[in-house]
């Protein structure tokens, strides 16, 4: 099997020197450049069309994930793990956006990062243990913003004849628990439809589901 070739990216000598080291101790795995800066890297993969660069966010001049970027765009095959010693969330979500396929941090250990280079030159992806709960809950807090944004056009009132109307209930029935006239519920529910984009009470009330209507009541 042909050994993975790796360029690594970081404007520290003695850290290149230490992962080549490390590195070139794997029987998988060949180190067939390095580079100290984004630019460098950028040239050092077109011309050296390695398997995987193991990249440091920061760098002189043009961040590393800039450096990201501009690969994973012009050479798609080639698999970019970010190694760098900041967890923040800014710079996390920044290389998952430019297309990293990996985000781990220096203290991961030699036998972690062997590991993560091998996931990452296999096509997975691959987040260190210690940020993996911060992407969970962006993308929670994302889902749930979208769900409630899906309800913005609705006032407070409209929200409770809706969440009544995908529980089955009539206009009458919907009129009593809200103490409200009947002609008035049809006007809500004419204009929940209108605002919704639907046709009917049966789609508005698996929209109202399907959004999880019920937690963005009296919000």
């Amino acid at each position: 099997m042909a050994k993975k070739r790796i360029i690594l990216v970081d404007d520290h000598e003695v850290v290149r020197v230490g992962l080549k080291t490390l590195l070139d101790r794997h029987p998988d795995f060949e180190v067939v450049g390095e580079a100290s800066s984004a630019r460098e890297a950028v040239e050092k993969t077109a011309s050296l069309e390695p398997d995987v660069v193991v990249m440091d966010i920061r760098l002189p001049g043009t961040s590393g994930i800039d450096a990201c970027d501009e690969i994973v765009k012009r050479f798609p095959d080639i698999r970019v793990l970010m190694l760098t010693s900041y967890a923040e969330d800014e710079m996390l979500f920044s290389a998952i956006r430019a297309g990293a396929s990996g985000y781990v941090l220096k203290q991961i250990g030699s036998d972690g990062l062997v590991k993560a280079i091998e996931a990452v030159s296999s096509g997975a992806g691959l987040l260190d243990p210690a940020v993996t709960q911060r992407v969970f809950q962006e993308v929670r807090r994302a889902v749930r913003e979208e769900e409630a944004s899906a309800f913005a056009d609705l006032s407070q009132q409209e929200k409770h004849v809706l969440q009544l109307v995908s529980e089955g209930k009539t206009n009458r029935e919907i009129a009593k628990a809200l103490f409200l006239g009947e002609g008035t519920v049809r006007n809500y529910v004419s204009s929940i439809l209108s605002k919704l984009g639907v046709n009917n009470r049966a789609e508005a009330a698996a929209y109202a589901v399907e959004h999880s209507l019920k937690e963005y009541i009296d919000m």
